[in-house]
């Protein structure tokens, strides 16, 4: 008995099945999380400064590629929406970066809006010197002690470390800091 050809109502659902799974299948490849650098979250963000969170098993090693992917990013294409980071100066269409600030947590707590604000706020007065309350300052301290890493991104110099976030009244040399590139800052 020849074999029967199919149905063209069956010929077209099967191509609309197929064409289906394929678009599925071909916008899931697309769209897979770059497994090259770590999982990071984005939490608070203000002005230029961003604070990052990543997992609390990430390690040194895996920390320092994803600083060297912010700077590769810096420093080609002088565009961080592909890293999560809203525009820092979004009101120059030209330059939507012309500076950012990361600071990396493994605490998710560091990384809230209200966190990063209040340091921010105590930063100011005690970088230029006045005296801030005894609270603010062990806030402070707290905060750049619980930093793992920080990348600095200025109109195309870059600067990366592991470790707390830099006081600037004191010689890197005597902080816990490992410099992973500096680019003229």
């Amino acid at each position: 008995m020849p074999k029967k050809p199919f149905d063209p109502v069956v010929k077209i659902g099967l191509t609309v099945l197929l064409g289906g799974l394929t678009l599925i299948a071909g916008g899931m490849f697309l769209s897979r999380p770059d497994r090259t650098i770590p999982p990071f979250s984005i939490g608070g963000q203000e002005g230029a400064v961003v604070a990052v969170h990543v997992p609390a098993w990430t390690s040194d090693p895996e920390i320092t590629t994803l600083i060297r992917r912010f700077r590769k990013v810096g420093l080609t294409d002088h565009d961080f929406r592909s890293m999560k980071v809203r525009p820092t100066t979004p009101d120059d269409p030209g330059t939507l970066y012309r500076e950012v600030v990361l600071y990396v947590f493994s605490d998710p707590q560091w990384t809230e809006p209200a966190t990063l604000h209040r340091y921010l706020e105590t930063r100011a007065p005690a970088d230029a010197g006045q005296q801030i309350s005894v609270e603010d300052a062990a806030f402070r301290r707290e905060f750049q002690r619980s930093a793992r890493a920080g990348f600095i991104y200025n109109q195309g110099r870059t600067k990366g470390w592991l470790g707390p976030i830099p006081d600037p009244s004191i010689p890197e040399q005597r902080q816990n800091i490992q410099i992973l590139f500096d680019d003229g800052f």
